[in-house]
């Protein structure tokens, strides 16, 4: 098992991975798996290991939009929508 980056060393890189994302926003891990899965947060996938990175500060303004239209009521494909996924 590999060691975690320190959160200094997360927030100066430039792509992080899901677990990370996990401890930047305060999300569910199956939270987030979900969103990749469902196409709202973009990755990109390593060759090597297969291990998906995420560009990270589009991709935490992104979930923090989710989060926030998800408080305001909007459903998946709404958010969907208004991510311009249509």
């Amino acid at each position: 098992m590999s060691r975690q980056r320190s959160m200094e060393n997360i927030l100066a890189s430039q792509y992080v991975s899901i677990g990370e994302l996990v401890r930047i926003t305060n999300s569910r891990y199956s939270t987030l798996k979900h969103y990749t899965e469902e196409g709202m947060l973009p990755f990109e996938q390593a060759e090597e290991n297969l291990t998906r990175r995420y560009k990270r500060e589009e991709t935490v303004a992104r979930i923090l939009w989710i989060k926030e239209m998800k408080s305001n009521g909007l459903s998946i494909p709404q958010i969907k929508e208004a991510l311009g996924m249509n």
